[in-house]
């Protein structure tokens, strides 16, 4: 997906729509949402790239649990 696209003019107020609906409401799903959301717009571009953006969140989030 690129950003000059009808396919992110969409998807971008899309989640701009819901990431504000669910302010003040629960934190735990925004940040949900914005992976989620993330994970989409990079999919959408090349599945592969999926594989490589899972590798690094797990990663990060390994390294922040034990940095905690």
């Amino acid at each position: 997906m690129l950003f000059d696209s009808i396919d992110f003019a969409i998807f971008l107020p899309a989640v701009f729509v819901l990431y504000w609906f669910i302010a003040n409401r629960n934190l735990n799903l925004q940040n949900f949402l914005i992976v989620a959301a993330s994970f989409v717009f990079y999919g959408w571009w090349d599945w592969r790239f999926l594989i490589l953006l899972s590798t690094i969140a797990t990663c990060d989030y390994i390294i922040a649990i034990q940095i905690d």
